[in-house]
């Protein structure tokens, strides 16, 4: 269940495993936090974490070959 390669399981019940699984919604998340810190006029606090956003999406784009 999990195995590298295989694309018929559902991803480990890991800390990545569950990461991949809602990476979307993680990065939608993320995305409205850092627009809440917008709103409180903190855009250094937002940049950080569209930072981590965009750490977490380049992961996943050469995690898929893409």
């Amino acid at each position: 269940m999990g195995e590298e390669g295989d694309t018929t399981s559902p991803p480990a019940e890991t800390v990545a495993g569950v990461a991949q699984l809602y990476l979307g919604n993680i990065l939608y998340a993320i995305e409205l936090a850092a627009l809440g810190l917008e709103e409180q006029q903190k855009p250094a606090d937002a940049a950080f974490y569209r930072g981590i956003a965009r750490k977490l999406a380049e992961a996943r784009g050469r995690e898929s070959g893409a």
